[in-house]
């Protein structure tokens, strides 16, 4: 699978491209010497990236498709749907789901989210609005929800109801 390095204001990302659909973008504590071999949609990916870390774009448009259960799918499909400088709790996305018994499940497959920042995880907050989980660590998440809240002019970002 063709991959790139690609430094971000939160470390290096690595962004990973199957099939022609970019399939996962992790962030990662040391920068590895690895060979890189760049495509079309990974530059795509890296130029939208960099556009939403300069505050330009909301939303990102390269093609995406990463594995998972058909749980996992709906799960995150249903990020997809969180307004950008918003936050939900687990319950709130549980409900949206008409799933409210399945809290645990989703803040799992959460966690198994392989599409940093574009399949926005990290708007997914705890009931009492505390920052809870996240992958790349919670600094990185507040890092993110405070971008997000100072580009779209917020201030402080709130649970959205």
């Amino acid at each position: 699978m063709p991959s790139i390095l690609h430094q971000t204001p939160l470390g290096t990302a690595r962004i990973t491209e199957t099939d022609g659909f970019i399939s996962a973008i992790s962030i990662l504590d040391d920068t590895p010497d690895e060979e890189q071999t760049p495509s079309a949609v990974l530059e795509q990916a890296a130029q939208q990236l960099d556009e939403y870390f300069a505050g330009t774009r909301k939303e990102f448009d390269f093609p995406i498709k990463q594995q998972g259960t058909d749980f996992q799918q709906l799960v995150w499909d249903e990020l997809m749907k969180i307004d950008y400088a918003k936050t939900i709790s687990y319950t709130q996305q549980s409900e949206r789901m008409k799933n409210p018994l399945t809290i645990r499940a989703i803040a799992a497959a959460n966690g198994k989210n392989h599409l940093w920042v574009v399949v926005p995880c990290h708007r997914v907050i705890g009931a009492s609005g505390e920052l809870t989980g996240y992958a790349g660590g919670i600094w990185r998440k507040k890092w993110l929800l405070e971008h997000e809240a100072k580009v779209a002019g917020v201030g402080q970002t709130k649970l959205a109801f």
